[in-house]
C-alpha cells in the first residue's frame, strides 16, 4: 500500500494526472482550470525572467573577471545590477515554490483536508510571493533602465578598451539599457507579477470557497453526485427518502437550514434527481 504523508495518499501521485482531459477537461472542482493555467503562467514569465537575468549576470562576473586578468588595477563595478538579478532569481524560485506546490496538490489531492493554520500559511506566503516579485520586479527595472557599470583603478580610455576586449555573447555593454537580454530579463520580471497577482488571488478565493462555500467541489458536481445516489437508492431507502422530502415541503420550518446555495443551483439539482431516476426502479401503486 502507498504511504500516507501529511495525511496525503503518495499513490494518488500518477502520471495519468498530467493528462489534458484530467487537468481541463475535469470540472468538478472548483477553478481548477483557471487555477491551472494562471499559475503555469506564473511559473514560465516568473522562470524566463530568472533566466535571462542569470544568464546577463553571468556575463557581467566574467567580464569583471577578465578585466581583471588583463589589468590587475582594472575593476569594473557592476554590482549593482547584479546584485538586482540575484534578488530577481531569489524571487522567481520562492514564486515557483508557492504556486508550483499549490499546482500539484491541486492536482494530485483536489478533495485534500487542511487545518487552518495550514490554510493561514497559504495565505501568507501567497502574499509574500507577491510583494517579493513586485519588489523584484521594480528593481530590476530600475537599475536596467537608470544605471550603468563603469571602470575603477584605470584612465577612461583603457577602461573602455579593456572592457570592448571581452567578446562574449556578442560583448557586454556597460549601458545596462543597452544589453538585450537585461531588458528582455524586465519584460518578463513585469509579465511574471501580472501573473502572480491573479494567482494569488484565485489561492485566496479557493480557500475561502472550502472554509465559507460547498468545499473543493463545484456546485453542478454535488448535485450530480447527489442523484447518483439517488438513482442507485435501493426503493425501500427511497421511499423514505421522498417522505422525508414531502414533510419538508409541507412543513418546512421543522426542517429549515440557512443555505448560500442558489435557487437556480437548487433548481436543477431537483431536475437532475428525476432525469436520474431509471424508471425500473420506482415503486408502483397496487
Amino acid at each position: 500500500m502507498a504511504p500516507v504523508v501529511w495525511g496525503l495518499p503518495l499513490g494518488q501521485m500518477q502520471w495519468s494526472a498530467f493528462n489534458s482531459k484530467n487537468m481541463f477537461g475535469n470540472t468538478d472542482w472548483h477553478l481548477r482550470r483557471t487555477k491551472f493555467v494562471v499559475y503555469q503562467l506564473a511559473l514560465i514569465f516568473c522562470v524566463v525572467s530568472e533566466s535571462l537575468g542569470t544568464a546577463a549576470l553571468s556575463d557581467y562576473v566574467d567580464e569583471q573577471k577578465f578585466v581583471k586578468g588583463m589589468n590587475n588595477n582594472a575593476y569594473v563595478y557592476n554590482n549593482d545590477y547584479v546584485g538586482a538579478a540575484s534578488y530577481n532569481i531569489f524571487a522567481g524560485v520562492f514564486v515557483a515554490f508557492i504556486f508550483g506546490a499549490a499546482f500539484f496538490f491541486d492536482l494530485f489531492w483536489p478533495e485534500r483536508h487542511e487545518s487552518k493554520s495550514v490554510r493561514i500559511a497559504w495565505k501568507v506566503c501567497g502574499v509574500l510571493s507577491t510583494l517579493a516579485h513586485l519588489a523584484a520586479a521594480l528593481e530590476l527595472t530600475i537599475i536596467t533602465s537608470t544605471r550603468q557599470g563603469y571602470v575603477t583603478g584605470v584612465s577612461q580610455a583603457e577602461g573602455e578598451n579593456l572592457v570592448g576586449q571581452f567578446h562574449k555573447d556578442g560583448g557586454t555593454p556597460l549601458n545596462y539599457k543597452k544589453n538585450g537580454r537585461a531588458v528582455a530579463a524586465v519584460v518578463f520580471a513585469w509579465l511574471g507579477f501580472c501573473s502572480v497577482v491573479p494567482s494569488c488571488i484565485l489561492l485566496f478565493l479557493s480557500i475561502d470557497n472550502a472554509e465559507k462555500g460547498p468545499g473543493p467541489k463545484t456546485a453542478h458536481a454535488e448535485n450530480r453526485e447527489a442523484a447518483h445516489e439517488y438513482a442507485n437508492m435501493p426503493v425501500s431507502q427511497r421511499h423514505s427518502h421522498d417522505l422525508e422530502k414531502q414533510t419538508d415541503i409541507a412543513h418546512p420550518e421543522l426542517s429549515y437550514q440557512p443555505s448560500t446555495r442558489d435557487p437556480i443551483e437548487a433548481h436543477r439539482a431537483e431536475e437532475e434527481v428525476h432525469s436520474a431516476t431509471p424508471a425500473a426502479d420506482i415503486p408502483t401503486e397496487r
